[in-house]
């Protein structure tokens, strides 16, 4: 893969457009073009052939269909994220179910077909705001989203809203100060990826946010936290784990 060369905030972005039908194809790098804060906009008919592309230019983003035959969407975000120095990735497809998987993949965006033009605005927005200097991208502690469905819309919650997880079989239901929401993601999964943001485990099926922590409360030995004013239970096995991770955060 060719080498790439730092950018700055404002240089307008330099895309690839994937997706094996050539009419959203085409109309993707239209509505692309228009936007000031794009530069120069490839396409590619398949996920080998962006390959070859991705070797041959610099590319900051990669707008991707899920579906194609081959070297699918989710199969290239892959191969992507092996890459040393690699673009970001919006997977677009017309098919919600996806958008979990999507966000295990660490993407940046998901966008649903048919495109909206004011969607992808918003999709520029954020690629342009999570962009930095060459190197493996982690996203922002408080910047990473989770795709989540409901009545057949997909939204995104920021991590940052999330008090605490609860563990529900293979999914996980994430609650905030208004709402709650399941996501096909294992509790493990969460706990391992989040752990630097100040999630921590306190029961078997329990992921809390340290900032939401208000009180830590001893009872006959029973040790609970209020988030938010929720009483959650902390199992034996994991008070001491939360009481240290508490002191170093107030040290």
């Amino acid at each position: 893969m060719s080498p790439v060369s730092p950018i700055t905030p404002s240089a307008p972005l330099r895309v690839l457009v994937v997706d094996d039908e050539a009419p959203a194809r085409d109309e993707l790098v239209h509505l692309l073009a228009a936007d000031d804060r794009i530069g120069p906009v490839h396409a590619a008919a398949s996920g080998s052939e962006a390959l070859r592309i991705l070797d041959a230019q610099e590319i900051d983003v990669v707008f991707s269909d899920v579906s194609m035959p081959g070297l699918d969407g989710m199969d290239l975000t892959r191969v992507i994220a092996r890459f040393a120095q690699r673009p970001q990735v919006v997977l677009v497809t017309a098919h919600q179910q996806y958008a979990v998987d999507a966000f295990a993949l660490q993407v940046a965006d998901y966008l649903m077909k048919p495109v909206r033009a004011e969607r992808l605005a918003e999709a520029v927005r954020r690629v342009s705001g999570a962009r930095a200097l060459p190197g493996p991208q982690e996203p922002a502690s408080d910047e990473e989203t989770i795709p989540v469905e409901r009545a057949g819309v997909t939204r995104f919650v920021r991590r940052d809203e999330i008090r605490y997880v609860q563990a529900q079989g293979d999914y996980a239901r994430l609650h905030t100060d208004t709402d709650s929401y399941l996501v096909r993601i294992p509790l493990a999964t969460l706990e391992q990826r989040w752990e630097a943001a100040g999630f921590i485990r306190i029961h078997r099926s329990i992921l809390v946010s340290t900032r939401y922590v208000g009180q830590v409360r001893m009872r006959d030995g029973h040790c609970t936290v209020v988030v938010d004013g929720e009483e959650l239970s902390v199992s034996r096995r994991h008070t001491r784990a939360l009481r240290d991770r508490l002191l170093r955060q107030t040290g």
